[in-house]
């Protein structure tokens, strides 16, 4: 018997960019194996015995992709096409605002995305998240270049920080290391709304930052991509070469779809300005790192969705050597000598999290339903203490575990409206012992049920109206415990050690939201929105430092945020300018202070507003040039009197000084793209000295400094592209704002020098 072969149809064309044919793209017919790379004048020629419909797809690495649908028959077809450059902004695109897809040119306040190609253009210099996001993000404070991001707070408050929507973050006991809970190499993009919000719950007074992770974009059973990096200090490179090794692989089979990473970095010595070592206290050098990611998703069909997410962090200093503290009056750094590292490595000493998700889509009415369960646990060790505890030293470390459980539904409302409603619960146990067993915070059990609803309604195609409400129940439980003796520097007693009664601590808040945006007309998108946050204080500090016997004498009261902001978004030709001011209030601060004449800790009752703008813009005047630059400004006072008048500044643990930064994205050849990347830290000035010399705790004087990042890309073949960054270019002599603001002999350290990142990717 003959069997006839089948027919082959031949469909060819040119994929060309603004500067050019595009050498080494791949043509594909999404789905099969049918694929074609295109030659150096970016012709093609694929074949296919395929008929009727097909789905081509266009890619190639630093080029966004393009799809086009083709009717398959018997003749040969001719299809060219135009790429555009892998872009660093996203106009259109789904974000964490209201936890369901929706669109920047929705959402009625100010919302920073970080988009897979920013990342990978920040990550050619650094892989530090705090930096990154400094970088990117305007009203957030400068990072510390430390594993610490204390008083990197978001328009002066504290941000809640996520994975896929899972709280990272530690209220209970907040030890702020939650931004470094990650590797950005498996991140898809990273959302941050700014303000207060009470989306996801407890902790965003001033934000959250949401770190949303790959998901396979391929059809192929099989692809991915390995790099490889070398690292190291220009200003002095003995023993500060480090490296770094990634593998991902991602695909779909039938049904299934999956994406699997492994990610080792270790850093070598970290060099200042001068070539000298920086201060070891939560340095990043000398650092290994480890991150394993995989997300397996089930499509039965159109309608539902299941998947499964697993993430493991672990970032931990090992150190040849023991610190040497810093001294803020005459200038000189904190650094270190030869020698062996008190207690255990300071970092993350394993992050887990576990993600089960179950996305419904054409129920009953339309509706929609996401439902997740997930589990996270994280420790995190800090420095040794010394001559701190009775007996001696001490080491403590934070224990947290989560488990939480969601679920939303989502209704469509006529024509132009939509209702969210659902719930959330969450049971957290934290607790913060020394690493040697004993307890200095014991463990505190918190359960938060919060029901929620949200509308949202678009008029006239142009007028978008949003609110929505927030009930939240906490109950936070604590066993009978004692507290330990501290002591100080000649032995004696600080703070006694007694035994403290337990209880139940019990809030309960109602909080509000409400936006409008009017998209008719691009020169002038105006917006403006209210919305609440709400915060327990930081229960773990009181029961620690306890001077009661009772934790009823506690007074805990939950912090209560209002903010309110005004902007608007412009776009004409290739320009897009946004402003946005916003004031924050709160009748409470976050700080838990003693009163000696009650005998109670209680939260601070001295009302707090911060207020400030932030104004961004991007221009693109030919097709292979992209320019950016923000400027953010943020204030905060508080009513000490309590009498309306905001007379006193809030400190720099609180509020970050102006910021300042750009970037230029040049493509001289569409095989090679340059960026320069600015960074500026301006002065802030607010405090007087005391007699010593010195300033009040967390008052130093923030003096200017500048920092200039370059990267570099360029495509060697198809699926090799080669990188070289350079982190602080002009290698300026610096101290980073917390140093100086801080002042504490042993954070007084100097900012990392000129170094360099030399990588190479490969994709298949």
């Amino acid at each position: 018997m003959i069997t006839a072969a089948a027919q082959q149809i031949t469909v060819k064309g040119v994929v060309r960019s603004a500067q050019g044919p595009l050498r080494y793209s791949v043509v594909q017919i999404k789905g099969s194996s049918d694929a074609a790379y295109t030659d150096k004048e970016g012709r093609y020629s694929l074949e296919t015995a395929r008929q009727g419909t097909a789905e081509i797809v266009v890619s190639l690495l630093g080029y966004a992709p393009q799809t086009r649908t083709i009717e398959l028959g018997r003749e040969n077809l001719t299809a060219d096409w135009l790429l555009e450059p892998a872009s660093r902004e996203l106009d259109e695109v789904i974000v964490s605002a209201s936890r369901k897809p929706e669109t920047l040119s929705n959402v009625p306040s100010s919302v920073t995305v970080i988009t897979r190609k920013a990342l990978e253009d920040n990550m050619a210099v650094t892989t530090d998240l705090t930096q990154i996001l400094a970088n990117e993000v305007p009203g957030l404070a400068p990072s510390a270049q430390t594993n610490s991001n204390v008083g990197q707070s978001l328009r002066g408050r504290s941000v809640l920080v996520m994975i896929d929507g899972i709280p990272q973050s530690t209220p209970l006991r907040n030890g702020e290391v939650d931004m470094r809970s990650i590797d950005p190499s498996v991140l898809e993009r990273v959302d941050v709304v700014k303000g207060a919000t009470a989306i996801y719950g407890n902790g965003a007074a001033g934000g959250l930052i949401n770190y949303i992770t790959l998901s396979p974009k391929e059809d192929a059973p099989i692809a991915g991509r390995t790099t490889v990096n070398l690292t190291g200090s220009l200003a002095g490179l003995k023993n500060s070469t480090g490296g770094r090794l990634g593998q991902q692989l991602h695909g779909r089979l039938g049904k299934f779809d999956y994406v699997v990473s492994g990610m080792y970095e270790r850093t070598g010595e970290w060099k200042d300005a001068k070539g000298q070592l920086v201060g070891t206290n939560y340095s990043l050098g000398e650092t290994d790192s480890y991150n394993a990611f995989a997300k397996v998703g089930y499509t039965p069909n159109s309608r539902h969705r299941i998947q499964l997410m697993y993430n493991y962090y672990n970032s931990r200093q090992y150190s040849n050597y023991t610190l040497v503290n810093g001294n803020f009056l005459t200038g000189q750094p904190a650094t270190g000598v030869l020698g062996k590292q008190d207690g255990q490595p300071t970092g993350i000493n394993g992050n887990h999290n576990v993600q089960l998700s179950w996305q419904a889509d054409s129920l009953i009415g339309g509706t929609s339903l996401h439902a997740d369960a997930y589990y996270a646990s994280r420790d995190d060790v800090f420095y040794v203490s010394l001559g701190r505890f009775e007996g001696g030293d001490g080491q403590s470390h934070t224990l947290a575990q989560k488990k939480g459980f969601r679920f939303m539904f989502s209704s469509p409302l006529g024509g132009h409206g939509s209702l969210s409603y659902g719930a959330d619960l969450i049971h957290d146990v934290t607790s913060q012992p020394l690493v040697d067993g004993r307890v200095w915070v014991p463990e505190m059990k918190m359960f938060n049920i919060a029901p929620f609803a949200e509308t949202q309604w678009a008029f006239f195609n142009h007028l978008v109206v949003k609110g929505g409400l927030r009930i939240e129940k906490v109950k936070i439980g604590v066993n009978d415990y004692t507290t330990l003796r501290i002591t100080n520097a000649s032995g004696g007693t600080v703070t006694p050690s007694f035994a403290v009664a337990g209880g139940d601590l019990e809030y309960t808040a109602t909080l509000f939201n409400a936006g409008v945006r009017f998209n008719k007309y691009p020169a002038f998108q105006p917006y403006a929105s209210f919305s609440q946050g709400f915060s327990v204080a930081d229960v773990g500090l009181a029961l620690r430092d306890a001077k009661v016997d009772n934790i009823s004498k506690i007074n805990t009261e939950a912090v209560l945020v209002n903010n309110y902001e005004l902007g608007f978004v412009s776009k004409a030709n290739k320009v897009r300018f946004e402003l946005t001011g916003f004031v924050s209030t709160s009748a409470l601060g976050a700080e838990m202070v003693y009163d000696a004449a009650t005998d109670l800790f209680n939260v601070s009752r001295t009302p707090e507003r911060t207020y400030g703008f932030e104004a961004t813009a991007q221009y693109s005047p030919v097709a292979n040039l992209d320019l950016h630059a923000f400027f953010s400004y943020v204030e905060g006072k508080s009513d000490t009197g309590r009498t309306g008048d905001y007379n006193m500044y809030l400190n720099g643990r609180r509020i970050a000084t102006p910021k300042t930064g750009g970037s230029v994205h040049y493509r001289p050849l569409n095989t090679l793209e340059l960026q320069l990347q600015y960074t500026g830290v301006l002065e802030r000035d607010r405090f007087s000295k005391l007699p010593s010399g010195l300033y009040k705790g967390n008052e130093g004087i923030v003096k200017a400094y500048h920092l200039f990042n370059l990267n570099a890309s360029y495509r060697v073949t198809r699926s090799t592209m080669l990188t070289l960054g350079i982190e602080n270019l002009f290698n300026a002599d610096y101290f980073p704002a917390r140093s100086q603001w801080f002042m504490i002999p042993g954070f007084y350290s100097k900012g990392r020098g000129a170094a360099f990142n030399i990588g190479m990717t490969v994709k298949y």
